[in-house]
C-alpha cells in the first residue's frame, strides 16, 4: 500500500515539476525570442530527435521485455499443469486402498492453484490460498512417501512418483517469483507521465 502512496507523490511531483519546467522555458524562450528573433530555432531540431529516440528506446525495450515475460508466464502454465497431470497419472503406482485420499488433496490442490491465477488482483486473498497449496504440498507429499514405502508399492513407485511431485511443488515456486518480474517502477512510473 506505500508504494502506491509513494508512486502517487513521485508521479505528482514530477508533474509539477514539469510543469514548472516547461513555464520556466517558455519565458526563456519568449525573452530570447526577443533579443535574437531568427536563432531562438536553430539547433532545437536535434535535441527533439535525441529525446525522442531516447523514449522510443525505452519504449521498445519496456514493450520486448513485457512480451518476453508475458511468454515466460504462458510456458510456466504449461508446465505447471504437466507437472501436476504427471504426478498425478503416477499415482496408479501406489496401493490401490491409498490412491483415492492421495486424489482427492491432488483435486483440492487443483482447485486451489486455479482460484490463485484467477482471482491474482485480491492479494490477501492470493496469499491464504499460496498458504493452503504448501499445506496440501506437505500432505501430499509424506502421504506418497508413506505410500511409496509400503510393500504392496510397485517396484519404482519411489523413483517416479517422487521426482514428479517435487517438479510440480518446484514449479509453484518459479510461477511465484515469474508473478513478481516486473518492469523497473521508475520506467512504469514514467509512462504515467506521459
Amino acid at each position: 500500500m506505500n508504494f502506491v502512496i509513494e508512486e502517487t507523490l513521485l508521479a505528482g511531483s514530477l508533474f509539477f515539476g514539469m510543469l514548472l519546467l516547461f513555464e520556466m522555458g517558455r519565458r526563456f524562450g519568449i525573452v530570447r525570442r526577443r533579443r535574437d528573433p531568427d536563432g531562438v530555432d536553430k539547433g532545437s531540431g536535434p535535441v527533439e530527435a535525441a529525446v525522442f529516440g531516447l523514449l522510443g528506446l525505452l519504449l521498445a525495450f519496456t514493450f520486448s521485455g513485457a512480451a518476453s515475460r508475458f511468454e515466460d508466464r504462458r510456458h510456466l502454465i504449461t508446465e505447471e499443469a504437466n507437472a501436476i497431470g504427471t504426478a498425478y497419472l503416477r499415482i496408479d503406482l501406489l496401493p490401490p486402498d491409498t490412491q483415492p485420499e492421495i486424489r482427492q488433496l491432488f483435486s483440492r490442490y487443483l482447485r486451489t492453484r486455479m482460484v490463485i491465477y484467477r482471482d491474482a488482483e485480491d492479494v490477501t486473498a492470493t496469499k491464504a490460498r499460496t498458504s493452503e497449496t504448501t499445506v496440501l504440498q506437505r500432505e501430499i507429499w509424506s502421504m506418497a512417501v508413506s505410500a511409496t514405502q509400503r510393500p504392496e508399492a510397485a517396484a519404482d513407485a519411489a523413483k517416479l512418483l517422487l521426482p514428479a511431485l517435487n517438479a510440480m511443488i518446484d514449479i509453484t515456486t518459479t510461477r511465484g517469483v515469474a508473478m513478481q518480474n516486473h518492469p523497473p517502477r521508475v520506467i512504469c512510473t514514467s509512462y504515467d507521465l506521459i
